[in-house]
């Protein structure tokens, strides 16, 4: 963490919005791809990410209150679990409304299809290169077919990019116990992009 981002912690903490609204926009993107890679895709076939992104970032600033900031894991950890809380809230809602009006997202703007091909980016190409759209479909339903458990793990690991340190305390695992998950998700997700592409 750089002292930039420590100053803008320590005033977050202390009740400064403008503070806590430029620590979120630093860690925007990341944020995007998790809640993408989330969503599944009867939920994005329904639901703006970026509108469960706003959800979230509106619902931490409404919350400040409830910010604490020992430390970066302790601010990704409260980032990530109100991302997961809002995507199980609407899923929810989602199955309880059982709208037959489908509402087809029809696609991210070019700055924010960028974005999450960057952030993606970080989960399957060696290179580094931003993924285009195509690939980025391929993934998210590679993405999709996880199980949760090794979805969350990749997700934290390759998106949020928490250390193994940090995903083990917020999934309750050993250091040791997540990157065996990590290495088992990482190989699926392999075989399944590869049964897509084949």
């Amino acid at each position: 963490m750089t002292d930039d981002t420590l100053v803008l912690a320590r005033r977050a903490a202390a009740g400064d919005e403008q503070a806590l609204a430029t620590l979120l926009s630093h860690h925007l993107p990341a944020v995007r791809a998790f809640v993408r890679a989330h969503m599944g895709p009867q939920l994005r076939a329904h639901e703006s990410s970026s509108d469960l992104v706003q959800s979230v970032c509106r619902e931490l600033l409404t919350h400040q209150e409830r910010f604490q900031y020992p430390g970066e894991q302790q601010f990704l950890a409260w980032l990530y679990t109100t991302a997961r809380r809002k995507i199980s809230n609407r899923v929810r809602d989602l199955g309880r409304d059982k709208r037959d009006a489908r509402r087809e997202i029809g696609g991210l703007t070019e700055s924010a299809m960028a974005e999450l091909g960057a952030a993606y980016a970080r989960v399957s190409s060696p290179s580094g290169r931003v993924l285009r759209a195509e690939e980025i479909a391929r993934l998210e339903a590679a993405i999709d077919q996880l199980p949760e458990e090794q979805r969350e793990v990749v997700t934290l690991a390759h998106i949020a990019g928490l250390s193994r340190a940090e995903i083990g305390a917020q999934m309750g695992k050993t250091e040791e116990a997540v990157r065996a998950l990590l290495h088992r998700a990482k190989a699926r997700l392999a075989i399944l992009l590869e049964d897509a592409v084949g």
